[in-house]
């Protein structure tokens, strides 16, 4: 095996330090929701949602064995998605800010942080980069909303298995999940530091 080929085969871990998720250190990813008092009337503080591309789908995911290391990270293009462990039990989420390249925006030159990608879902974007992946942790009762085009690797835990709500659309997973390998595009594994 020449050395240049071992080098690809081979892996950097990346260790993230987790931090507690607030409104004022998510917002460039989405929000954070908390408890509301009764009877409180909408606003900013509630889940700015976009289900417009579809039939909304809300259910319960119960997911086994997520360790606290990730290597492929998510996005959906054409929609908002919550998340939320059911009895407020700790979880743990990594993220990188949106990166889809609106077709008005699409001039046909390189971004320096960048190429640009055509996603097998249709929509363009740029890759996420190594350095701006970031890992927040979550407790008690709030929920996450990501923004359309979030970049997302979780729900992660440390429990043998936890149930999570999710509201999506009926068909994010089939027609609108885009993948990024992280091994494969930039050799490296993520592992959270709690």
């Amino acid at each position: 095996m020449e050395k240049s080929e071992e080098m690809k085969k081979q892996k950097a871990v990346v260790t993230v330090k987790a931090i507690e998720a607030t409104s004022d250190n998510f917002k460039e990813y989405g929000q954070v929701v908390q408890a509301s008092s009764d009877g409180e009337e909408f606003g900013p503080q509630d889940a700015q949602l976009d289900l417009s591309s579809g039939t909304p789908r809300f259910y319960i995911m119960h997911l086994k064995y997520r360790p606290l290391k990730f290597s492929t990270i998510t996005h959906h293009a054409s929609v908002t998605q919550c998340l939320g462990s059911i009895g407020g039990h700790v979880w743990y989420l990594g993220v990188s800010k949106p990166s889809i390249v609106e077709p008005k925006d699409h001039t046909g030159v390189i971004p320096t942080t960048g190429i640009i990608v055509q996603s097998h879902c249709g929509h363009s974007y740029i890759p996420p980069a190594v350095e701006d992946v970031h890992v927040f942790r979550i407790t008690g009762p709030k929920f996450l909303k990501l923004n359309r085009g979030t970049w997302h690797a979780g729900p992660l835990f440390k429990a043998d298995n936890m149930d999570f709500y999710n509201l999506e659309l009926s068909n994010t997973n089939v027609v609108d999940h885009t993948t990024h390998n992280f091994i494969k595009e930039n050799a490296v594994v993520f592992s959270i530091d709690e």
